[in-house]
């Protein structure tokens, strides 16, 4: 017999970056209807999902519907804690929107922790519209604990540090590196946290190893590139196990555009 009192909520599992499912980086979608879901069970459905973030959608206003409307509010958790900013999950909840739900909107708002951020169709592709985060050059010397557990004896170029999307690390290799040596690697997390790098890492929290395409990354990246390089658009590869393939673009307003494909690979109701 069905318990009355027990609430569900329609949740999604996208890959995100990808066209073909179990590739990419998975992400919950869980739509949250008319409910006022509370922080501590955002939380425990994040935890029970088990990915690196579960995302959450909710209308700003009466009468706002998912299939129609254009501007959401949107947040964030891992399995451990919320964050400020998450590009994958961004993307797989437009995914959501315009593939399940069948949003017509040309672009979607969604509101965050990060400001507005915004979400829109290009052919195949779901383009994100992100700030733009720089970072800075740091001495390898003073790092070089770090940087050890990091890339062990593999030769370095640049590296460089951003703490506006929660502390990026970019390690930059040196140019006769191939892909082959950069899917080689395999960083020492608990090196890391031996490392005495207090005044940029403070601790390290591991929920999955590696985050398989991280879109919010790409924002530094993009960054740096564009000064590198001289340029502002670019195809990017993740080489991680799943892979991923994302379109960047560096704006002169200082926004960068990062673009994917997503697929939907689950849907179903949850309990609480």
């Amino acid at each position: 017999m069905a318990d009355p009192d027990v609430k569900k909520l329609p949740i999604f599992q996208v890959d995100a970056f990808t066209d073909k499912p179990f590739a990419g980086n998975p992400a919950a979608v869980c739509l949250l209807e008319d409910m006022d879901l509370t922080e501590e069970h955002q939380q425990k459905i994040a935890a029970e999902m088990n990915l690196s973030e579960t995302a959450y959608l909710r209308k700003l206003n009466p009468g706002d519907d998912f299939s129609s409307s254009s501007k959401f509010g949107l947040r964030w958790f891992t399995p451990t804690n919320e964050v400020a900013l998450c590009g994958h999950a961004t993307l797989a909840s437009a995914a959501t929107l315009f593939y399940m739900m069948k949003n017509p909107s040309s672009q979607l708002t969604f509101q965050t922790l990060s400001g507005d951020l915004f979400a829109r169709r290009e052919g195949d592709f779901i383009s994100l519209d992100l700030p733009e985060n720089k970072s800075q050059p740091q001495d390898k010397e003073t790092y070089s604990q770090l940087l050890q557990a990091l890339v062990g004896m593999t030769p370095i170029r640049d590296f460089q540090y951003c703490r506006s999307v929660g502390g990026d690390l970019l390690v930059r290799l040196t140019d006769d590196a191939t892909r082959q040596t950069l899917e080689s690697l395999r960083p020492d997390t608990a090196s890391m946290l031996a490392a005495h790098t207090q005044d940029i890492i403070r601790g390290v929290i591991v929920t999955v190893k590696e985050d398989p395409v991280t879109g919010s990354a790409h924002t530094v990246l993009a960054s740096y590139w564009a000064k590198e390089l001289g340029k502002t658009e670019f195809y990017a590869r993740q080489c991680s196990a799943r892979g991923g393939d994302l379109k960047v673009r560096l704006r002169e307003d200082g926004r960068v555009d990062v673009a994917g494909k997503a697929t939907v690979v689950l849907q179903g109701m949850i309990r609480i």
